[in-house]
């Protein structure tokens, strides 16, 4: 299954799970909307209006940072231009200044660079209307249905806008990559002759935190997508227009993790069948869990595990090939899988010679 496909998978989850999230007098907010998830699930903790579409500002620049780091080489050069200019927030880059992409990275996601946002564009993909159409394709892929953007800064725009639950998803998947993950996280870098520290405030005030954006335009108001991890598990929180963003974030990342822990329904290498080999040189070979199935559950809250295997398969079977599925089933819903492999090796018999068959029948 290709990672988008995962990822609008977990978008589906988050969909369907949502409704067995219990908020009755847990947190509120200040803000016009609001989302929790849990990052690798997608299970909906907290949610507030989450579908609306509204405008974002540079939390934008999350899915540009994401667009230029699978689109892009962070080791190029590039020479800024005139057309790199842009009012607003800055990294007071200059026309002739030279940087490598991952450079003008760390002054989009630290200081929420206008001027590099458009020479993250023009770097990754020469025309800024070819990227933008980059973080269009990327906002399809990844199931982002209340999501369109028209610049990659977050400058207010027609057509440009997203919606909490949607930058949640975004933002969650933006983390499994680790580039992504070590700039977010990064409170302060030098660059050349500049000095660059994080607007994200949470990386000082919040146990745990380990990134991702702000934003904030007239129109839109203040906009923060944020994720902390603890104890094993990471959150990712949004809001959308909250006057009082950095309070609610903390209460809401707190009420996560106290009301929530991370399960593991089964552990990776953990054998839970067998499949027989037919024409194997092993009778059968055991399958085990590729990886960890986890989910976040509350108190009270428990997993059903099924295992879904074939009887049998044809030899060869090689260590590491997927031969079946583990699921977890909260009360009727499929909330989480993972690939059973196998875990040891049967080769395919050799049939013998035809010469010798013969012999052998004759005697």
């Amino acid at each position: 299954m290709g990672k988008h496909s995962v990822w609008r998978r977990i978008l589906c989850c988050i969909l369907l799970t949502s409704v067995l999230t219990c908020q009755a007098g847990a947190v509120s907010t200040s803000a016009a909307s609001a989302v929790l998830i849990e990052q690798s699930s997608g299970r909906v903790l907290y949610q507030q209006d989450p579908d609306t579409e509204r405008l974002i500002a540079s939390v934008t620049k999350i899915m540009t940072a994401l667009v230029a780091l699978e689109h892009g080489d962070k080791d190029q050069s590039y020479t800024v231009t005139a057309q790199d200019m842009a009012e607003g927030s800055s990294m007071y880059l200059k026309p002739g200044d030279t940087l490598r992409l991952e450079e003008l990275l760390y002054g989009l996601m630290l200081v929420s660079g206008n001027d590099a946002a458009l020479a993250v564009a023009h770097c990754v993909s020469g025309e800024l209307e070819d990227f933008v159409a980059l973080m269009n394709r990327t906002a399809e892929d990844l199931g982002l249905t209340h999501s369109h953007f028209a610049n990659p800064n977050g400058l207010d725009a027609e057509g440009h806008y997203s919606s909490a639950r949607d930058l949640a998803v975004l933002a969650a998947h933006a983390l499994e990559n680790q580039d992504f993950r070590r700039i977010v996280s990064t409170a302060s870098v030098t660059i050349g002759e500049r000095y660059l520290t994080n607007h994200n405030k949470l990386l000082r005030m919040c146990e745990g935190c380990i990134g991702v954006k702000t934003g904030f335009t007239k129109a839109a108001g203040r906009t923060l997508v944020s994720a902390a991890a603890r104890e094993g598990m990471t959150l990712v929180c949004t809001t959308l227009n909250d006057g009082n963003d950095w309070n609610d974030h903390m209460a809401l990342l707190d009420y996560g993790f106290a009301n929530y822990h991370m399960e593991t329904a089964v552990a990776a290498g953990q054998t839970l069948a067998a499949a027989l080999v037919r024409n194997g040189t092993a009778a059968s070979v055991p399958l085990a869990a590729a990886k960890d199935l986890q989910y976040p559950l509350a108190e009270g809250e428990t997993l059903k595990v099924v295992a879904h295997v074939p009887v049998a398969v044809s030899a060869p079977v090689v260590p590491g090939q997927a031969l079946g599925e583990v699921c977890a089933y909260l009360g009727d819903e499929e909330v989480a899988s993972v690939e059973l492999i196998a875990a040891a090796a049967s080769a395919k018999k050799e049939e013998p010679p035809a010469s010798s068959m013969w012999w052998d029948r004759f005697f």
